[in-house]
Protein backbone atom coordinates (compact mmCIF):
# COMPACT_ATOMS: atom_id res chain seq x y z
CA UNK A 1 0.00 0.00 0.00
CA UNK A 2 1.65 3.35 -1.29
CA UNK A 3 -0.14 6.50 0.54
CA UNK A 4 1.26 10.04 -1.28
CA UNK A 5 1.54 13.20 0.26
CA UNK A 6 0.64 16.06 -2.46
CA UNK A 7 2.69 19.02 -2.60
CA UNK A 8 0.05 21.08 -0.67
CA UNK A 9 0.47 19.39 2.05
CA UNK A 10 4.19 19.79 2.48
CA UNK A 11 3.99 23.23 1.88
CA UNK A 12 1.75 23.86 4.74
CA UNK A 13 4.05 21.22 6.59
CA UNK A 14 6.56 23.93 6.44
CA UNK A 15 4.47 27.02 6.53
CA UNK A 16 2.08 26.31 9.56
CA UNK A 17 3.77 23.37 11.33
CA UNK A 18 1.90 19.71 12.13
CA UNK A 19 -0.72 21.67 14.15
CA UNK A 20 -2.20 22.99 11.46
CA UNK A 21 -2.43 19.56 9.52
CA UNK A 22 -5.69 17.77 8.85
CA UNK A 23 -5.85 14.19 9.31
CA UNK A 24 -5.22 12.05 5.96
CA UNK A 25 -6.90 9.33 4.38
CA UNK A 26 -7.29 6.24 5.65
CA UNK A 27 -7.92 2.29 5.29
CA UNK A 28 -7.90 -0.18 7.63
CA UNK A 29 -5.53 -3.10 6.45
CA UNK A 30 -8.43 -5.60 5.43
CA UNK A 31 -7.38 -3.71 2.36
CA UNK A 32 -4.01 -3.29 0.94
CA UNK A 33 -1.77 -5.00 -1.49
CA UNK A 34 -1.68 -8.50 -2.89
CA UNK A 35 -5.88 -8.79 -1.82
CA UNK A 36 -8.62 -10.32 -3.35
CA UNK A 37 -12.21 -8.80 -4.02
CA UNK A 38 -15.14 -10.90 -4.44
CA UNK A 39 -16.12 -11.10 -7.80
CA UNK A 40 -19.75 -10.95 -9.48
CA UNK A 41 -21.10 -8.55 -6.35
CA UNK A 42 -21.06 -5.16 -5.28
CA UNK A 43 -17.69 -4.74 -2.75
CA UNK A 44 -17.79 -2.20 0.17
CA UNK A 45 -14.57 -0.08 0.91
CA UNK A 46 -14.62 2.13 3.97
CA UNK A 47 -11.36 3.74 6.00
CA UNK A 48 -11.51 7.14 8.02
CA UNK A 49 -10.80 10.77 7.13
CA UNK A 50 -11.62 14.59 8.20
CA UNK A 51 -15.31 14.85 9.13
CA UNK A 52 -16.71 16.35 5.67
CA UNK A 53 -13.57 15.21 3.99
CA UNK A 54 -14.45 14.33 0.32
CA UNK A 55 -13.11 11.08 -0.32
CA UNK A 56 -12.71 9.54 -4.19
CA UNK A 57 -12.39 5.93 -5.02
CA UNK A 58 -11.06 4.74 -8.41
CA UNK A 59 -10.65 1.14 -9.61
CA UNK A 60 -10.46 -0.04 -13.26
CA UNK A 61 -11.91 2.40 -14.62
CA UNK A 62 -14.99 3.14 -11.62
CA UNK A 63 -14.99 5.94 -9.75
CA UNK A 64 -16.58 6.26 -6.68
CA UNK A 65 -16.94 10.05 -4.46
CA UNK A 66 -18.25 10.13 -0.73
CA UNK A 67 -17.54 12.43 2.74
CA UNK A 68 -16.60 11.50 5.34
CA UNK A 69 -19.11 11.29 8.03
CA UNK A 70 -19.02 13.81 11.41
CA UNK A 71 -17.74 10.74 12.98
CA UNK A 72 -14.77 10.79 9.98
CA UNK A 73 -15.89 7.65 8.70
CA UNK A 74 -16.63 6.51 4.68
CA UNK A 75 -17.91 4.24 2.86
CA UNK A 76 -18.57 3.47 -0.92
CA UNK A 77 -19.03 0.03 -2.84
CA UNK A 78 -17.02 -0.72 -5.62
CA UNK A 79 -19.48 -2.36 -8.92
CA UNK A 80 -19.14 -6.28 -9.62
CA UNK A 81 -16.83 -7.29 -10.85
CA UNK A 82 -15.89 -10.06 -13.06
CA UNK A 83 -12.80 -12.38 -11.85
CA UNK A 84 -9.52 -11.38 -12.86
CA UNK A 85 -6.02 -12.56 -12.25
CA UNK A 86 -4.78 -9.23 -14.21
CA UNK A 87 -3.42 -6.88 -11.27
CA UNK A 88 -5.50 -4.05 -10.43
CA UNK A 89 -4.64 -0.42 -8.64
CA UNK A 90 -7.45 0.83 -6.15
CA UNK A 91 -6.33 4.22 -5.95
CA UNK A 92 -8.24 6.25 -2.41
CA UNK A 93 -7.66 9.76 -2.51
CA UNK A 94 -8.96 12.94 -0.17
CA UNK A 95 -7.78 16.35 0.71
CA UNK A 96 -4.26 15.66 1.74
CA UNK A 97 -3.24 12.47 0.72
CA UNK A 98 -3.67 9.81 -2.17
CA UNK A 99 -3.55 5.65 -0.75
CA UNK A 100 -2.66 3.21 -4.01
CA UNK A 101 -3.51 -0.73 -3.51
CA UNK A 102 -1.54 -2.28 -5.82
CA UNK A 103 -2.11 -6.06 -7.53
CA UNK A 104 -5.46 -6.23 -6.45
CA UNK A 105 -7.16 -9.69 -8.13
CA UNK A 106 -10.83 -10.22 -8.43
CA UNK A 107 -11.75 -13.76 -7.64
CA UNK A 108 -13.77 -15.93 -4.17
CA UNK A 109 -12.84 -14.72 -0.50
CA UNK A 110 -13.46 -17.03 2.07
CA UNK A 111 -13.17 -16.43 5.69
CA UNK A 112 -11.47 -19.33 7.70
CA UNK A 113 -12.89 -19.10 11.13
CA UNK A 114 -13.04 -21.01 14.30
CA UNK A 115 -10.90 -22.85 17.44
CA UNK A 116 -7.51 -24.39 16.96
CA UNK A 117 -8.51 -26.96 14.33
CA UNK A 118 -9.10 -24.18 12.05
CA UNK A 119 -5.78 -22.41 13.33
CA UNK A 120 -3.83 -25.25 13.08
CA UNK A 121 -1.33 -24.80 10.42
CA UNK A 122 0.02 -26.55 7.57
CA UNK A 123 3.24 -27.54 8.59
CA UNK A 124 1.92 -29.70 11.08
CA UNK A 125 0.00 -31.61 9.04
CA UNK A 126 0.04 -34.91 7.96
CA UNK A 127 1.85 -34.24 4.41
CA UNK A 128 2.76 -30.63 5.60
CA UNK A 129 6.23 -30.98 4.09
CA UNK A 130 4.95 -31.51 0.40
CA UNK A 131 1.96 -29.41 0.50
CA UNK A 132 4.24 -27.11 1.39
CA UNK A 133 6.71 -27.60 -1.29
CA UNK A 134 4.09 -27.09 -3.71
CA UNK A 135 2.66 -24.07 -2.60
CA UNK A 136 3.37 -21.54 -5.26
CA UNK A 137 0.13 -20.22 -5.87
CA UNK A 138 0.54 -16.21 -7.03
CA UNK A 139 -3.63 -16.29 -7.91
CA UNK A 140 -3.97 -17.68 -4.28
CA UNK A 141 -3.87 -14.80 -1.53
CA UNK A 142 -3.66 -15.22 2.21
CA UNK A 143 -4.09 -12.79 5.35
CA UNK A 144 -4.17 -13.74 8.90
CA UNK A 145 -6.06 -11.73 11.82
CA UNK A 146 -3.70 -11.78 15.35
CA UNK A 147 -4.89 -12.47 17.87
CA UNK A 148 -6.54 -9.30 20.03
CA UNK A 149 -9.43 -10.14 23.15
CA UNK A 150 -11.22 -7.31 23.63
CA UNK A 151 -14.86 -6.06 24.82
CA UNK A 152 -14.23 -2.75 22.66
CA UNK A 153 -14.96 -2.99 18.78
CA UNK A 154 -11.32 -2.73 17.03
CA UNK A 155 -11.45 -1.35 14.09
CA UNK A 156 -8.49 -2.56 12.82
CA UNK A 157 -5.91 -5.48 13.23
CA UNK A 158 -2.27 -5.58 12.37
CA UNK A 159 -1.98 -7.84 9.00
CA UNK A 160 -1.03 -7.91 5.37
CA UNK A 161 -1.99 -9.92 2.01
CA UNK A 162 0.78 -11.93 0.59
CA UNK A 163 0.75 -13.86 -1.83
CA UNK A 164 0.54 -17.89 -1.70
CA UNK A 165 4.19 -18.92 -1.29
CA UNK A 166 5.77 -21.91 0.74
CA UNK A 167 6.87 -19.39 3.22
CA UNK A 168 3.90 -17.85 3.86
CA UNK A 169 1.54 -21.30 3.18
CA UNK A 170 3.91 -22.63 6.18
CA UNK A 171 1.75 -21.50 8.83
CA UNK A 172 -1.58 -20.64 7.18
CA UNK A 173 -4.43 -22.08 8.66
CA UNK A 174 -3.93 -25.64 7.19
CA UNK A 175 -8.01 -26.32 6.66
CA UNK A 176 -8.21 -23.14 4.79
CA UNK A 177 -4.87 -23.60 2.89
CA UNK A 178 -6.14 -26.65 1.72
CA UNK A 179 -9.94 -25.69 1.01
CA UNK A 180 -8.53 -22.60 -1.02
CA UNK A 181 -6.33 -24.69 -3.32
CA UNK A 182 -8.62 -26.75 -4.68
CA UNK A 183 -11.45 -23.71 -4.96
CA UNK A 184 -8.17 -21.99 -7.14
CA UNK A 185 -7.82 -25.46 -9.54
CA UNK A 186 -11.13 -26.35 -10.00
CA UNK A 187 -12.55 -22.60 -10.55
CA UNK A 188 -9.30 -21.23 -12.59
CA UNK A 189 -9.70 -17.85 -10.52
CA UNK A 190 -8.39 -16.14 -7.63
CA UNK A 191 -8.95 -16.90 -3.95
CA UNK A 192 -8.56 -14.89 -1.06
CA UNK A 193 -8.30 -16.38 2.35
CA UNK A 194 -8.72 -14.71 5.65
CA UNK A 195 -7.56 -16.66 9.06
CA UNK A 196 -9.24 -15.54 11.72
CA UNK A 197 -8.97 -18.53 13.85
CA UNK A 198 -7.83 -18.98 17.80
CA UNK A 199 -7.15 -21.74 19.10
CA UNK A 200 -9.43 -22.95 22.00
CA UNK A 201 -12.22 -20.42 21.51
CA UNK A 202 -15.52 -20.55 22.78
CA UNK A 203 -18.72 -19.99 20.74
CA UNK A 204 -20.00 -17.04 22.65
CA UNK A 205 -16.66 -15.45 22.05
CA UNK A 206 -17.53 -14.55 18.51
CA UNK A 207 -20.95 -12.98 19.37
CA UNK A 208 -21.66 -9.76 20.30
CA UNK A 209 -22.20 -8.78 23.96
CA UNK A 210 -25.62 -6.53 23.42
CA UNK A 211 -26.78 -9.95 21.23
CA UNK A 212 -26.30 -12.09 23.79
CA UNK A 213 -27.86 -10.27 26.55
CA UNK A 214 -30.64 -9.58 24.50
CA UNK A 215 -31.55 -13.20 23.35
CA UNK A 216 -32.25 -13.72 27.08
CA UNK A 217 -30.75 -17.67 27.12
CA UNK A 218 -27.12 -16.37 28.27
CA UNK A 219 -27.94 -14.56 32.21
CA UNK A 220 -26.06 -16.91 33.95
CA UNK A 221 -23.41 -17.43 31.45
CA UNK A 222 -22.79 -13.60 30.80
CA UNK A 223 -23.43 -13.22 35.16
CA UNK A 224 -20.75 -15.82 35.47
CA UNK A 225 -18.28 -14.28 33.89
CA UNK A 226 -18.41 -10.62 34.98
CA UNK A 227 -18.43 -12.12 38.62
CA UNK A 228 -15.15 -13.53 37.63
CA UNK A 229 -13.67 -10.60 35.67
CA UNK A 230 -14.71 -7.74 38.54
CA UNK A 231 -12.94 -10.21 41.39
CA UNK A 232 -9.73 -9.90 39.34
CA UNK A 233 -7.72 -6.50 39.08
CA UNK A 234 -4.12 -6.09 37.15
CA UNK A 235 -2.69 -6.06 40.46
CA UNK A 236 -3.86 -10.15 41.04
CA UNK A 237 -2.07 -10.73 37.04
CA UNK A 238 1.03 -9.23 37.97
CA UNK A 239 1.68 -10.63 40.80
CA UNK A 240 0.66 -14.23 38.64
CA UNK A 241 3.22 -13.12 36.61
CA UNK A 242 5.82 -12.06 38.70
CA UNK A 243 5.20 -15.88 40.55
CA UNK A 244 5.63 -17.74 37.19
CA UNK A 245 9.10 -15.29 36.17
CA UNK A 246 10.37 -16.67 39.98
CA UNK A 247 9.29 -20.24 39.37
CA UNK A 248 10.84 -20.38 35.50
CA UNK A 249 13.96 -18.37 36.87
CA UNK A 250 14.09 -21.45 39.33
CA UNK A 251 13.98 -23.91 36.79
CA UNK A 252 10.16 -25.18 38.27
CA UNK A 253 8.47 -25.24 35.62
CA UNK A 254 6.92 -28.54 33.60
CA UNK A 255 8.67 -27.79 30.00
CA UNK A 256 6.38 -25.96 27.84
CA UNK A 257 4.57 -24.25 30.82
CA UNK A 258 3.16 -20.80 29.26
CA UNK A 259 2.82 -17.29 31.55
CA UNK A 260 -0.29 -16.89 33.12
CA UNK A 261 -2.61 -15.57 30.44
CA UNK A 262 -5.39 -12.60 31.41
CA UNK A 263 -8.72 -14.60 30.88
CA UNK A 264 -9.79 -11.34 30.87
CA UNK A 265 -8.46 -10.48 27.19
CA UNK A 266 -8.95 -14.24 26.36
CA UNK A 267 -10.39 -16.23 23.65
CA UNK A 268 -13.48 -17.52 26.06
CA UNK A 269 -15.21 -14.13 27.26
CA UNK A 270 -18.12 -13.56 25.94
CA UNK A 271 -18.31 -11.00 22.69
CA UNK A 272 -13.82 -10.60 23.13
CA UNK A 273 -12.98 -12.31 19.73
CA UNK A 274 -15.92 -10.94 17.72
CA UNK A 275 -14.84 -7.20 19.09
CA UNK A 276 -10.55 -7.96 18.51
CA UNK A 277 -10.73 -10.45 15.91
CA UNK A 278 -14.44 -10.24 13.86
CA UNK A 279 -15.12 -6.74 13.68
CA UNK A 280 -12.23 -4.99 11.70
CA UNK A 281 -13.36 -7.20 9.23
CA UNK A 282 -17.16 -6.94 8.96
CA UNK A 283 -18.46 -5.88 5.29
CA UNK A 284 -15.29 -7.02 3.71
CA UNK A 285 -16.37 -8.72 0.59
CA UNK A 286 -16.63 -12.48 0.19
CA UNK A 287 -18.61 -15.89 -0.66
CA UNK A 288 -18.76 -17.21 2.39
CA UNK A 289 -17.31 -18.68 6.00
CA UNK A 290 -15.44 -22.18 6.92
CA UNK A 291 -15.81 -23.23 10.43
CA UNK A 292 -14.12 -25.40 12.48
CA UNK A 293 -14.98 -25.36 16.38
CA UNK A 294 -16.87 -26.77 18.83
CA UNK A 295 -14.71 -28.39 21.46
CA UNK A 296 -14.54 -25.69 23.70
CA UNK A 297 -18.61 -25.90 24.09
CA UNK A 298 -19.29 -29.51 24.54
CA UNK A 299 -19.76 -29.29 27.76
CA UNK A 300 -22.06 -26.98 27.21
CA UNK A 301 -23.62 -28.87 24.09
CA UNK A 302 -27.07 -28.11 24.50
CA UNK A 303 -26.88 -24.82 24.59
CA UNK A 304 -24.52 -24.67 21.80
CA UNK A 305 -28.32 -25.57 20.00
CA UNK A 306 -28.79 -21.93 20.08
CA UNK A 307 -25.60 -20.42 20.31
CA UNK A 308 -24.58 -21.42 17.44
CA UNK A 309 -27.30 -20.55 15.36
CA UNK A 310 -27.04 -17.24 16.95
CA UNK A 311 -23.07 -16.20 15.77
CA UNK A 312 -24.33 -17.60 12.40
CA UNK A 313 -27.47 -14.77 12.23
CA UNK A 314 -25.82 -12.49 13.91
CA UNK A 315 -22.83 -12.79 11.17
CA UNK A 316 -24.59 -12.78 8.69
CA UNK A 317 -26.97 -9.51 10.16
CA UNK A 318 -23.99 -7.79 10.48
CA UNK A 319 -22.22 -8.57 7.14
CA UNK A 320 -25.30 -7.18 5.10
CA UNK A 321 -24.54 -9.90 2.84
CA UNK A 322 -27.75 -12.23 2.66
CA UNK A 323 -27.49 -16.26 3.87
CA UNK A 324 -23.78 -16.24 2.83
CA UNK A 325 -22.66 -19.85 2.82
CA UNK A 326 -21.86 -21.25 6.12
CA UNK A 327 -19.76 -24.70 6.26
CA UNK A 328 -18.60 -26.26 9.13
CA UNK A 329 -16.38 -29.15 10.32
CA UNK A 330 -18.55 -31.38 12.70
CA UNK A 331 -16.58 -32.65 15.89
CA UNK A 332 -14.18 -35.46 15.06
CA UNK A 333 -14.00 -38.87 17.00
CA UNK A 334 -11.44 -38.33 20.43
CA UNK A 335 -10.42 -39.56 22.81
CA UNK A 336 -11.18 -43.88 24.57
CA UNK A 337 -13.16 -46.09 22.43
CA UNK A 338 -15.72 -47.31 24.49
CA UNK A 339 -17.20 -50.81 24.47
CA UNK A 340 -20.43 -50.24 25.78
CA UNK A 341 -23.47 -47.14 25.06
CA UNK A 342 -23.06 -44.34 27.63
CA UNK A 343 -23.82 -40.42 27.34
CA UNK A 344 -21.39 -38.38 25.58
CA UNK A 345 -20.99 -34.49 25.56
CA UNK A 346 -19.06 -34.72 22.22
CA UNK A 347 -22.22 -36.91 20.55
CA UNK A 348 -24.66 -34.12 21.85
CA UNK A 349 -22.33 -31.47 20.57
CA UNK A 350 -22.36 -33.09 17.28
CA UNK A 351 -26.09 -33.38 17.50
CA UNK A 352 -26.38 -29.34 17.75
CA UNK A 353 -24.47 -29.08 15.03
CA UNK A 354 -26.36 -31.28 12.80
CA UNK A 355 -29.38 -29.61 14.14
CA UNK A 356 -28.29 -26.04 13.17
CA UNK A 357 -28.54 -27.26 9.48
CA UNK A 358 -31.93 -25.83 9.51
CA UNK A 359 -30.80 -22.30 8.87
CA UNK A 360 -30.74 -21.65 4.88
CA UNK A 361 -27.45 -21.77 3.29
CA UNK A 362 -25.35 -23.91 5.36
CA UNK A 363 -23.51 -27.57 5.29
CA UNK A 364 -21.45 -29.64 8.03
CA UNK A 365 -18.56 -31.90 6.95
CA UNK A 366 -18.81 -35.22 9.23
CA UNK A 367 -15.16 -36.46 10.16
CA UNK A 368 -15.91 -38.79 12.76
CA UNK A 369 -13.47 -41.47 10.98
CA UNK A 370 -10.45 -38.94 10.71
CA UNK A 371 -9.91 -38.33 14.08
CA UNK A 372 -7.29 -39.37 16.06
CA UNK A 373 -8.44 -40.87 20.31
CA UNK A 374 -4.90 -39.50 21.49
CA UNK A 375 -4.80 -35.84 20.22
CA UNK A 376 -7.66 -33.16 19.88
CA UNK A 377 -5.86 -31.78 16.53
CA UNK A 378 -6.30 -34.72 14.36
CA UNK A 379 -2.99 -34.34 11.93
CA UNK A 380 -5.19 -34.90 9.10
CA UNK A 381 -6.50 -31.77 7.24
CA UNK A 382 -6.88 -33.03 3.75
CA UNK A 383 -9.87 -35.04 4.50
CA UNK A 384 -11.53 -31.93 6.62
CA UNK A 385 -10.44 -29.22 3.10
CA UNK A 386 -12.21 -32.17 0.76
CA UNK A 387 -15.25 -32.24 2.46
CA UNK A 388 -15.68 -28.67 3.16
CA UNK A 389 -14.86 -28.18 -0.86
CA UNK A 390 -17.26 -30.86 -1.96
CA UNK A 391 -20.11 -28.58 0.05
CA UNK A 392 -18.62 -25.39 -1.99
CA UNK A 393 -18.48 -26.69 -5.55
CA UNK A 394 -21.81 -28.87 -5.24
CA UNK A 395 -23.56 -25.55 -4.00
CA UNK A 396 -21.73 -22.09 -4.87
CA UNK A 397 -20.05 -23.40 -7.88
CA UNK A 398 -22.66 -25.51 -9.89
CA UNK A 399 -20.64 -29.17 -9.75
CA UNK A 400 -23.05 -31.97 -9.87
CA UNK A 401 -21.22 -33.68 -7.24
CA UNK A 402 -22.51 -35.56 -3.78
CA UNK A 403 -21.70 -33.39 -0.88
CA UNK A 404 -23.36 -34.03 2.04
CA UNK A 405 -22.74 -36.82 4.26
CA UNK A 406 -25.86 -39.10 4.71
CA UNK A 407 -28.28 -38.34 7.49
CA UNK A 408 -31.23 -39.72 9.27
CA UNK A 409 -34.37 -39.60 7.92
CA UNK A 410 -37.01 -41.64 9.79
CA UNK A 411 -37.60 -44.96 11.60
CA UNK A 412 -40.11 -48.13 11.68
CA UNK A 413 -40.37 -50.57 14.28
CA UNK A 414 -41.43 -53.89 13.03
CA UNK A 415 -41.00 -57.34 14.24
CA UNK A 416 -38.70 -56.48 17.49
CA UNK A 417 -36.60 -54.28 14.80
CA UNK A 418 -35.94 -50.82 13.69
CA UNK A 419 -35.81 -50.44 10.30
CA UNK A 420 -33.67 -46.67 9.52
CA UNK A 421 -34.38 -44.85 6.70
CA UNK A 422 -31.71 -42.48 5.63
CA UNK A 423 -31.70 -39.16 2.93
CA UNK A 424 -29.01 -37.51 1.20
CA UNK A 425 -27.85 -40.61 -0.02
CA UNK A 426 -25.77 -40.91 -3.37
CA UNK A 427 -26.71 -42.95 -6.20
CA UNK A 428 -24.71 -46.43 -5.42
CA UNK A 429 -26.24 -46.25 -1.86
CA UNK A 430 -25.17 -47.34 1.45
CA UNK A 431 -21.56 -49.64 2.30
CA UNK A 432 -19.64 -50.25 4.88
CA UNK A 433 -16.04 -49.63 6.04
CA UNK A 434 -13.46 -52.14 6.84
CA UNK A 435 -16.13 -54.56 7.82
CA UNK A 436 -18.89 -56.26 5.68
CA UNK A 437 -21.64 -55.36 8.63
CA UNK A 438 -22.64 -51.88 9.64
CA UNK A 439 -21.10 -51.04 13.27
CA UNK A 440 -21.92 -48.16 15.96
CA UNK A 441 -25.40 -48.67 16.16
CA UNK A 442 -27.36 -49.26 19.57
CA UNK A 443 -30.87 -49.95 20.60
CA UNK A 444 -32.98 -49.24 23.67
CA UNK A 445 -36.50 -50.34 24.88
CA UNK A 446 -39.03 -48.47 26.95
CA UNK A 447 -36.63 -48.64 30.07
CA UNK A 448 -34.11 -45.81 28.25
CA UNK A 449 -31.20 -48.31 28.58
CA UNK A 450 -29.15 -48.77 25.36
CA UNK A 451 -27.60 -52.06 24.27
CA UNK A 452 -25.18 -52.78 21.33
CA UNK A 453 -27.12 -54.01 18.54
CA UNK A 454 -26.76 -55.79 15.57
CA UNK A 455 -26.95 -54.11 11.78
CA UNK A 456 -27.76 -54.89 8.34
CA UNK A 457 -28.04 -52.87 5.11
CA UNK A 458 -31.70 -53.55 3.97
CA UNK A 459 -31.69 -51.48 0.89
CA UNK A 460 -30.01 -48.43 -0.60
CA UNK A 461 -30.98 -46.17 2.21
CA UNK A 462 -32.23 -48.57 4.83
CA UNK A 463 -30.79 -50.15 7.98
CA UNK A 464 -32.03 -52.62 9.91
CA UNK A 465 -31.18 -52.66 13.43
CA UNK A 466 -31.99 -54.90 16.14
CA UNK A 467 -30.82 -57.29 19.66
CA UNK A 468 -31.53 -60.34 21.22
CA UNK A 469 -31.86 -59.00 24.19
CA UNK A 470 -34.02 -55.37 23.62
CA UNK A 471 -37.68 -57.47 22.14
CA UNK A 472 -39.51 -54.56 21.97
CA UNK A 473 -37.13 -51.74 20.90
CA UNK A 474 -38.21 -47.99 20.96
CA UNK A 475 -34.67 -46.04 19.78
CA UNK A 476 -32.08 -46.30 18.13
CA UNK A 477 -28.49 -44.24 18.45
CA UNK A 478 -25.44 -44.20 15.94
CA UNK A 479 -22.02 -43.69 16.55
CA UNK A 480 -23.26 -42.38 19.88
CA UNK A 481 -19.67 -41.94 21.31
CA UNK A 482 -16.99 -39.54 22.19
CA UNK A 483 -14.68 -41.73 19.94
CA UNK A 484 -17.08 -44.01 17.92
CA UNK A 485 -16.58 -47.26 16.94
CA UNK A 486 -18.62 -47.27 13.35
CA UNK A 487 -18.55 -47.02 9.61
CA UNK A 488 -21.30 -46.85 7.80
CA UNK A 489 -20.72 -44.70 5.00
CA UNK A 490 -21.89 -43.71 1.34
CA UNK A 491 -19.50 -45.11 -1.72
CA UNK A 492 -18.12 -41.28 -1.77
CA UNK A 493 -17.00 -42.64 1.82
CA UNK A 494 -19.14 -39.54 3.34
CA UNK A 495 -19.47 -41.03 6.87
CA UNK A 496 -23.28 -41.34 8.07
CA UNK A 497 -23.63 -38.31 10.28
CA UNK A 498 -24.58 -39.31 14.04
CA UNK A 499 -27.77 -39.30 15.35
CA UNK A 500 -30.75 -40.57 18.02
CA UNK A 501 -34.00 -41.04 17.30
CA UNK A 502 -34.97 -40.54 20.89
CA UNK A 503 -35.44 -37.51 22.32
CA UNK A 504 -34.60 -38.19 26.24
CA UNK A 505 -32.71 -35.50 28.41
CA UNK A 506 -29.68 -34.59 27.10
CA UNK A 507 -26.59 -34.86 29.53
CA UNK A 508 -25.54 -31.40 29.45
CA UNK A 509 -28.88 -29.85 29.42
CA UNK A 510 -28.69 -27.57 32.68
CA UNK A 511 -24.92 -27.24 31.79
CA UNK A 512 -25.54 -23.30 30.71
CA UNK A 513 -22.16 -21.49 32.29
Amino acid sequence: MQLLKTPLLLASILAFGSSALSADVTLPNIFGDHMVLQREQANPVWGKADPGEGVIVCIDGQRHSTTASDDGTWRVELDAMTASADPKVLQVSGLNNQVSISDVLIGEVWICSGQSNMQWSLSNTYNGAVEIAAANHPQIRLISVPHVGSQEAQDNFNGAWEPCTPDSARNFSAVGYLFGSRINRALGVPVGLIDNAWGGSAAEAWVPRNVLESDGGYTELLGSWDERVAAYTDEMHATKVAQFQAWKTAGRPKPNQRAPRDFRSGQHRPANLFNGVLHPTIGYGMRGVIWYQGESNAQRAYQYRSLFPLLITTWRELWQQGDFPFYWVQLADFMNENTQPRESWWAELREAQSMTLSLPNTGQAVIIDSGEGHDIHPRDKTTVANRLVRLALANDYGYQIDSQSPRYHSMQVKDGAIAVTFDHISAQGLTTFDVKYPTGFAIAGEDNVFVNADAKIIGKNKVLVSSKIVLKPVAVRYAWADNPVANLQDRNGLPVTPFRTDDWPASTVNNIK
